[in-house]
């Protein structure tokens, strides 16, 4: 089973108040998949995390969007004196071993390269990449780049 799947089903019964089960079921995420995925996470339907969600860390506080595509190794998380935490729009790729840290905002139909470690805002139909991340790429059809409707099953 993927930690996804455990995921919604551990988020389904902490929304219905349930006791110690979703705290059950969150430990054996990690156990089974190396990953950090807090049960009070928002993460909206349709987001797949690829591999199972091997080595993903995500805060318990970050929000992530519909239809995203979360690969393996990739953070989601703060950055030292800062209180907010990313917010990720929808129809969102996060490349492997992607870096998504601190006060941000991740808009709607973008691509995160591989690697890149995003610290600023990123606007709409974008593709971002590097160390730190800059956008690439504006104004792009996310369908025409990444082929995020077959890996969220909705083809």
């Amino acid at each position: 089973m993927t930690a996804i799947k455990i995921y919604r089903l551990a988020n389904k019964l902490y929304q219905l108040k349930v006791p110690i089960i979703p705290k059950i079921l969150y430990r054996l995420i990690y156990l089974l998949n190396n990953t950090h995925l807090h049960y009070a996470t928002e993460i909206g339907e349709g987001t797949t995390i690829a591999y199972g969600g091997i080595g993903v860390v995500i805060h318990k506080k970050a929000k992530i969007g519909h239809n995203c595509v979360i690969e393996s190794n990739v953070t989601i998380g703060g950055r030292s004196n800062l209180p907010e935490l990313p917010v990720i729009g929808d129809n969102v790729f996060v490349g492997t071993g992607a870096r998504v840290l601190g006060s941000i905002r991740v808009g709607n139909n973008v691509i995160i390269g591989a690697n890149a470690v995003v610290i600023h805002d990123v606007p709409d139909n974008s593709i971002v990449a590097g160390v730190p991340a800059r956008v690439l790429h504006r104004n792009i059809n996310i369908n025409d780049k990444c082929n995020i409707k077959e890996l969220v099953g909705r083809a």
